[in-house]
């Protein structure tokens, strides 16, 4: 199963001026967890909901800039990756979600959420269904006799 077969192609994002207030509430509004940061079209950071301290969102601190919380080396894929190499490098690299990106264009986003759903749908596969051999023994079998041994 490739990338693209289960990424989200609508990708939330902000840029990278506007508050840590208004990345949560696009956050909430939509039910994500992850905004692209984006500045004329060209992918500059990834911010995720735990990148942003309720603190940053409250009093003085909630005009906080995103680009001073957001991620900037992101973690790029392609869209006919295998979803097991995408699963490995968000384990290996402890990240949420993966931008996917065609000719340097950001196309989907992958994250956790849709790969754990992947995996509770089964992957789409039907369990295979192996056909037991019958075993015929045209022997019948004999009756032991004691050997009268000891053993």
């Amino acid at each position: 199963m490739r990338v693209f077969e289960v990424m989200s192609e609508q990708v939330a994002a902000i840029g990278p001026d506007a508050s840590a207030a208004e990345a949560r509430q696009l956050m909430r509004s939509r039910g994500i967890h992850h905004l692209a940061v984006m500045r004329d079209g060209v992918l500059e950071g990834v911010v995720s909901d735990r990148d942003i301290p309720d603190e940053a969102t409250s009093g003085r601190r909630g005009g906080q800039a995103v680009s001073r919380l957001m991620h900037t080396a992101v973690v790029t894929v392609g869209r006919n990756v295998l979803v097991s190499k995408a699963a490995n490098l968000m384990a290996g690299r402890s990240i949420g979600s993966l931008i996917v990106t065609e000719r340097g264009r950001v196309v989907g986003i992958v994250t956790v959420s849709d790969l754990l759903q992947l995996i509770g749908e089964g992957a789409g596969r039907q369990p295979r269904r192996v056909a037991r051999a019958t075993l015929k023994n045209k022997v019948p079998h004999r009756k032991q006799h004691g050997s009268g041994g000891a053993w």
